[in-house]
């Protein structure tokens, strides 16, 4: 069974940086897309970024292009999130998701993943 475990988030101030980290079990993440959301309170989720299964493609929303990063770590088994310049409107609860499909296209619609991780919580204030 697929599982996946966030980590790395916290309280930081704006202009800081911060870097999540997706543990994954039971699967490759070398095989499928992989992707971060965020949902701050009150609000839907929103794709943040996706990292294409093979480092093929990347994509990025454009309230975050620039400042983030997404990227596989050292360890295969890790996919991680660099945050810069962070600013209170990124705040939120970050999820690490993998997509339905194996060799599957890179894309931040929620619709297209089914295994989720729990959450890590980042508090962007002064």
């Amino acid at each position: 069974q697929p599982q996946l475990v966030e980590s790395g988030g916290g309280l930081v101030q704006p202009g800081e940086s911060l870097q999540l980290t997706c543990s994954v079990s039971g699967f490759s993440p070398v095989y499928y897309t992989m992707a971060w959301f965020r949902q701050a309170p009150g609000k839907g989720r929103e794709g943040v970024s996706c990292l294409g299964h093979g480092h093929s493609a990347r994509d990025y929303a454009d309230s975050v292009k620039g400042r983030f990063s997404v990227s596989r770590g050292v360890a295969d088994n890790n996919v991680l999130l660099q945050m810069s310049n962070l600013k209170p409107e990124d705040s939120g609860v970050y999820f690490c998701a993998r997509s339905r499909q194996s060799f599957g296209p890179c894309l931040l619609d929620e619709a297209e993943y089914n295994y989720w991780g729990q959450g890590t919580r980042v508090t962007v204030s002064s």
